[in-house]
């Protein structure tokens, strides 16, 4: 869902709902890459039963990542959203089931946003490629620097549409994918996956939620599912929300902004094209070694737990002395409508209502305000009760000026504080920084590069002294071309040079008065006085706000509607709404796959389309060549960035539309005809799976008519089965569409058409958790919470957010380093020479050790030290004398009966001697180590010998000695 910084402003109100990821890395044998056993338990110690993909998150960084070099071509794109699938199978590892879905054929409401969404691509694409030779020409004129021009085909994200070849390429290339997991992978081995690929209708995580609706609906549902959604879109909370599934996660990666991306033209950070100078590269470490090194890291993932968010919403939503009966459940519904009017997919946000603004509590705090007076809740399993909300949307009205008014105190504080932050810079920056050899370092492990020798420091200090006595200019002193500063005096500064930053023209001035009538001139191009008007553009507002929320409870309830407005309407103008009708034509159906790529994509993408199609998008003559303008205005509306405005295309007229196809269709070729039908869902499974045998006498039988697929050799899972055409079968090879990988030769997979239950039109998914949902098998009663009654004070009062629980277990406790890991470390922690103590950790005892028992025992499974130093490297061992239980073992004499002595019994027979005395007196110490030089000298650091008295530790009690 578009909503901007929706995401950022849950995870900072409710910060116990993200949970870092546990993963576990292949790892390599002699150049052999072993994979990771999927079968074992899961290392995040919680187990999943099905995972759902919402698979254009995966397919769009994988075709044109932003933070490494894109694939070369479609066969190493295809590889990549293997190796991304293989990840996140690795760190959920289901045991039920693998749902993967691709974006089909939207909405009519959707096409608007991806139509919005193309056009700009193409658009951006193009001035970037053009800016960007521009450039190019401009430092090569200079003399400049740059990289030979790769000559490649540009890579147009449109093709990831339906209908596309791109698309029906990756439906082929995943149905390969399945096909070997299920051979190879022990971790698929009892997993059902269903694949819906572009070709079946719908967007991908509502195919998603359609199905988990469905299954809720059958008896042999599991109420106790444990459900994990993939995906980076808002809306996936809400869809999370809205199933009442009291164990649902969503997986997703972690932001990380600011990312840093090279240029375009010379591959160097810390520019921007525009900026880009054509100088040579930077020597990277002293022989160049890290010329080519990426320096991005893999991206990691969190958890997004919505049953810990139930725990918040259900602390905040509870209200005392309602005159109706408190149901929490009904409480989650309405606030995820009215998280609606910040932004989604389908409608313009309110004016008035911005999440950064803390929109969303401000309508949280009006609701419970003025729930005591509605009689009842706003919405019921997807339906919207109008009277009810027309009362919050008129309480939202009174306060719309002073939100206007704040808004622009808040803009013009924040321009201040910029102006004077940089005035600061400018004043506090030194008069003068030493270069050359002399020039400062950046301390820290993030420097790559060793230190340069100094040579002949006194040169270099002589043309310092020189370059500093040089007067330096004026910033107003003018220069000549030859570097000279110019006697005619100063000139002009530039824009860009200047304190205040050029802002666009904002025409409607929302905190002055008779903002309503210059809003509605200036976007509508209608007089505020237009009472007709303005209610036609409310009651089309109204509908979306009625049709989003079915779609996410109920299902499509139309697939022609859509809001045929750029911007909405205020919150004040939501009078008379409660007897506005919220129905919606039955019987709709969806756009077919190559018509949709005629309503979303521009002119720049009909390369994708069939020569003919692709004529009535460039034909002056066509008749609905206004559909496809060569450039097109974007409105800031308010913002700053173009990706915030609002790109003002024409609405594409579908009766318009389909006239003009009928004339074309008789063009379309058998392979262009198959990629425009709509198509559905496959089911595949193992050899080892409980329903492998049942689907293979289904092909025996060649029977035609769909049979109810048994719940009891699926977990639970109903629908029905019929046979697929093009079905991968045991004992018949796969071909591998990759040419880089090997065709299935042995195959014991088998696939079948899978269709979901089917229900009545007017049937209602009741939006209530299951009876039984929150029943533990083992201790039947409600699983203990997450939070604890301190963590909702402590957030809400603006102190430091405090999480009480670290991962899924929460029984697991944090590991403790006790005095001896502290000596350990302090021993093997790498210092540099000269500078005692330097590292994390010093060779000195660590403050207070020996007062007391400080002392912490250890928990079950908690690694032990040695695994501390499993992974340093020699050379940031020792400093001083080996520890016992690294030592070699020490030969004995059989003979002499003695017993050998385990590293440990050694350390605590020996712990008197090597506490009390000096372990670096004379040569070779008390165990007669030899003492390295630099240990000789007297550089701070002491032995616990005469000079530090310190008692003997008491005992850890981890070890029995005995």
């Amino acid at each position: 869902m578009g909503v901007p910084a929706f995401f950022r402003w849950l995870s900072r109100k409710y910060p116990s709902i993200i949970v870092n990821c546990v993963e576990e890395r292949p790892k390599e044998c002699n150049g052999v890459k072993i994979p990771v056993d999927t079968s074992k338990p899961n290392p995040n110690e919680v187990e999943f039963d099905n995972l759902y993909l919402d698979m254009n998150g995966i397919i769009h960084p994988c075709t044109h990542p932003e933070d490494k070099p894109a694939p070369k071509n479609e066969d190493e794109m295809m590889v990549a959203i293997f190796e991304y699938i293989d990840r996140l199978f690795n760190i959920i590892r289901p045991r039920r089931l693998l749902y993967m879905a691709i974006d089909g054929v939207a909405p009519r409401a959707k096409m608007n946003q991806q139509r919005s969404r193309r056009f700009r691509a193409s658009k951006e694409g193009m001035e970037a490629t053009e800016e960007k030779q521009r450039v190019r020409q401009e430092i090569l004129a200079k003399g400049g620097i740059l990289p030979a021009e790769e000559v490649k085909e540009r890579f147009d994200s449109n093709c990831i549409t339906p209908g596309t070849e791109f698309m029906d390429n990756l439906a082929k290339c995943l149905r390969y994918y399945i096909a070997d997991r299920l051979n190879n992978d022990p971790g698929w081995k009892n997993l059902t996956v269903i694949l819906s690929d572009a070709s079946a209708p719908g967007e991908g995580e509502h195919k998603i939620m359609d199905y988990i609706r469905r299954q809720r609906a059958q008896p042999n549902h599991d109420p106790n599912t444990h459900h994990c959604l993939c995906g980076a879109d808002a809306d996936l909370i809400m869809l999370g929300l809205a199933t009442h599934e009291p164990n649902f996660t969503i997986i997703r990666e972690e932001f990380k902004p600011n990312k840093p991306r090279p240029c375009a033209l010379c591959n160097q950070l810390g520019h921007e094209v525009k900026d880009c100078q054509g100088l040579p590269r930077e020597k990277q470490g002293e022989h160049d070694q890290f010329a080519d090194c990426p320096l991005t890291s893999e991206q990691e993932f969190i958890f997004i737990r919505l049953n810990v968010l139930r725990e918040y919403l259900e602390k905040e939503l509870t209200m005392a002395s309602l005159p109706f009966t408190f149901d929490f459940e009904r409480s989650i519904d309405d606030w995820v409508f009215m998280c609606f009017f910040v932004g989604n997919d389908f409608l313009p946000h309110l004016p008035s209502l911005e999440i950064r603004e803390g929109a969303i509590d401000r309508l949280v705090n009006i609701y419970k305000n003025v729930v005591h007076k509605t009689g009842g809740y706003l919405t019921e399993s997807g339906f919207v009760n109008l009277q009810r909300v027309q009362m919050i949307m008129l309480a939202v009205g009174e306060v719309e000026d002073n939100i206007f008014k704040k808004r622009k105190d808040d803009e013009e504080n924040f321009k201040r504080r910029q102006k004077e932050k940089r005035k600061r810079m400018k004043r506090d920056q030194p008069s003068f920084i030493p270069g050359g050899q002399f020039s400062p370092q950046a301390l820290g492990s993030g420097n790559r590069s060793s230190p340069q020798t100094i040579s002949n420091p006194r040169q270099a200090a002589f043309e310092m002294r020189m370059q500093n006595s040089t007067p330096s200019a004026s910033p107003n002193t003018s220069f000549t071309s030859d570097g000279t500063p110019s006697p005619a005096g100063g000139i002009k500064r530039k824009a860009e040079d200047s304190d205040s930053e050029p802002e666009p023209e904002d025409n409607i001035r929302l905190w002055e008065a008779g903002w309503k009538q210059r809003y509605y001139k200036n976007k509508f191009d209608v007089d505020a006085s237009d009472e007709k008007f303005r209610r036609k553009v409310v009651r089309s507002y109204v509908e979306g706000l009625c049709w989003v929320l079915r779609y996410y409870y109920q299902g499509c309830a139309s697939w022609k509607w859509f809001y045929p407005f750029h911007y909405a309407p205020f919150a004040s103008d939501f009078d008379g709404i409660a007897d506005l009708p919220s129905d919606f034509e039955k019987g709709t159906k969806p756009f077919r796959p190559l018509e949709q790529l005629m309503g979303v994509f521009p002119a720049a993408s009909g390369n994708f389309l069939p020569p003919t199609w692709r004529k009535l998008m460039t034909d002056p003559e066509s008749s609905i060549i206004d559909f496809y303008p060569e450039d097109f205005a974007i409105d800031l509306n308010g913002k700053k960035f173009a990706w915030q405005g609002v790109a003002l295309l024409p609405f594409v007229d579908e009766r318009r539309l389909r006239a003009a196809l009928e004339e074309v269709y008789p063009d379309l070729t058998s392979e262009e005809n198959r990629r425009n039908s709509l198509g559905g869902d496959l089911l595949f499974v193992g050899k080892n799976h409980s329903l492998c045998d049942f689907i293979a006498e289904l092909y025996k039988s060649s029977t035609t008519e769909p049979v109810d697929m048994p719940p009891e050799l699926c977990h639970g899972i109903q629908g029905k089965l019929s046979l697929n055409e093009n079905a991968v079968l045991p004992d018949e090879a796969v071909q591998s569409p990759v040419p880089t990988l090997r065709d299935l030769t042995q195959n014991s997979a088998i696939s079948i058409n899978f269709k979901d239950p089917q229900f009545n039109e007017d049937f209602v998914f009741k939006a209530v958790v299951l009876p039984g949902a929150k029943v533990s098998f083992v201790t039947h009663r409600k699983p203990p919470p997450v939070l604890k009654p301190g963590d909702w004070e402590k957030t809400n009062n603006n102190g430091r957010p405090w999480r009480p629980q670290l991962g899924f277990n929460r029984d697991r406790q944090p590991v403790h380093l006790d005095q001896s890991a502290f000596r350990t470390l302090g021993h093997a922690m790498s210092r540099e020479r000269g500078q005692p103590g330097s590292g994390m950790y010093s060779n000195a005892a660590p403050l207070g050790a020996y007062q007391g028992n400080p002392y912490r025992p250890l928990f079950s499974g908690q690694p032990q030290i040695p695994k501390l130093l499993s992974n340093l490297r020699p050379q940031d061992s020792w400093r001083g004398p080996t520890p016992l239980f690294q030592q070699p073992p020490q030969r004995y004499d059989r003979s002499s009966g003695a017993a050998p002595l385990l590293a440990w019994n050694r350390m605590v027979q020996s712990q008197n001697a090597a506490f009390q005395q000096n372990q670096y007196q004379g040569v070779g110490g008390p165990m007669n180590y030899p003492q390295r030089p630099e240990d000789r000298l007297d550089r701070g650091r002491q032995g616990y010998g005469p000079g530090r008295p310190y008692p003997l530790p008491p005992p850890a009690g981890r070890y029995n000695w005995n």
